[in-house]
């Protein structure tokens, strides 16, 4: 029996509860990096209550000052959309917004447990999706700041619910279904390993390799070609590639996304030009897009359209003039572990890292020379984009080719059907 077989039959014989606190023990030691003394302000899905109550634990034997845990809730969600007055969808909490805000100013870590119904706002009304959407992003905006520029560590990991479990296993029942989805998680997260922390410092330790290789290249563009996508996008000058975990601001060295297999660098807000098709559906604040097909000219979204969900991704991209514009590129190989399995998550913390994907909006600053200590007039003239959105999809598959372009044009093979060259 293999190394790894052993490490899957000493898994196979844990508890649920033992695997959900590996699972809570990476979100702190890994995701985080939680120094002591920290605060943490944790989001989460009221379902979600076995694995706060467990992060919480860590988070106070690593040493915390205070956990703060903000909990959402998809029925009182879809009450609002069935009762509200129409000034609802126009507003959002800014108050509290500013409060979270002011809690990374001062130190604290934040972490988000996703598992909310992908699917939870497909039957509600598009445009007032949209405005509440817009009101949430322009209240949030002083706390995504110091998220993107990574003022702080911070990290996101996920629960299987039984809503989200029923979308990517229909045919199963509830509760095979949630079982199902649990399995993928521990295993796209890692935690089935004999050493789950030693396991992500390795995994790291290979993407910062990449990333290194791809730092010393200087490409001034990424060419991507495969079904329905012929689209060129030009690389920000000075970017930097990141993956594998960052130093934070506060000089903590955190892992962003469990899981990970991206490496990811910042376009050139004015030079992406082509055609592109999604590889994947988008889950998009509880509407599923499927099937996105979009054109850019001189870096902007001249055309979109989707077989489902057009209207909501047509809002989406008419949020500011941002929202049209790329601020994240990033490549990840078709034989990633989560690509394997097989399964459409419906959530983009685990499809992204399935495919080669673009993200809609805000740069992150970090992915430029000295850009998290540049005001936003100076990123903007190295290309970097802003907007109220940061959106990721996914165009990646075992059919796309791309090719690293240098400045005088010349090209040379990076991807070959989805796999590193």
């Amino acid at each position: 029996m293999s190394t790894m077989d052993v490490a899957a039959a000493k898994f196979a014989d844990l508890t649920f509860e033992d695997k959900l606190d590996r699972l809570a023990e990476v979100a702190v030691r890994v995701g985080l990096g939680l120094r002591a003394g920290q605060e943490l302000i944790m989001s989460a899905p009221m379902e979600a209550l076995p694995l706060v109550r467990r992060i919480t634990e860590h988070a106070y034997k690593a040493g915390a000052l205070l956990v703060t845990t903000l909990y959402g809730d998809d029925p009182t969600t879809l009450a609002r959309f069935a009762y509200a007055p129409e000034a609802s969808f126009d507003y959002a909490p800014k108050w509290l917004q500013d409060g979270i805000a002011e809690g990374f100013r001062n130190g604290a870590a934040r972490l988000a447990i996703a598992g909310t119904n992908p699917a939870l706002l497909a039957k509600q009304d598009p445009a007032k999706v949209a405005r509440a959407n817009v009101a949430a992003s322009k209240a949030g905006k002083p706390a995504m700041e110091l998220i993107t520029r990574h003022t702080i560590n911070w990290t996101i990991v996920a629960f299987a619910t039984p809503e989200w479990a029923k979308l990517v296993f229909p045919n199963d029942r509830e509760d095979v279904a949630v079982a199902k989805l649990w399995e993928a998680i521990f295993v796209a997260s890692r935690v089935d390993a004999d050493d789950p922390v030693a396991a992500w410092q390795e995994h790291g330790a290979r993407l910062k390799q990449r990333v290194e290789l791809l730092n010393a290249k200087r490409f001034s563009a990424l060419h991507f070609e495969g079904p329905g996508t012929d689209l060129t996008v030009g690389l920000a000058d000075d970017h930097l590639w990141a993956g594998g975990g960052t130093t934070a601001g506060n000089g903590v060295y955190c892992q962003p996304n469990i899981p990970t297999e991206e490496c990811f660098t910042t376009p050139h807000k004015d030079r992406v030009n082509g055609t592109v098709r999604a590889s994947k559906p988008l889950s998009h604040q509880g509407t599923l897009i499927e099937n996105i097909a979009v054109r850019f000219e001189g870096g902007r979204i001249v055309e979109a359209t989707a077989t489902a969900g057009e209207d909501v991704l047509n809002r989406l991209i008419s949020t500011d003039d941002g929202a049209r514009r790329l601020g994240e590129v990033a490549l990840v190989p078709h034989s990633s572990p989560i690509a394997q399995s097989g399964v459409l998550f419906w959530n983009t913390l685990f499809d992204e890292n399935a495919a080669s994907h673009i993200a809609l909006g805000q740069a992150y600053s970090t992915c430029l020379i000295g850009g998290e200590k540049m005001a936003a007039e100076e990123l903007a003239k190295l290309g970097a984009n802003a907007s109220l959105i940061h959106v990721d999809w996914m165009i990646g598959s075992g059919e796309m080719d791309v090719d690293g372009v240098a400045a005088d044009g010349t090209s040379e093979p990076l991807m070959r059907k989805g796999e590193w060259v």
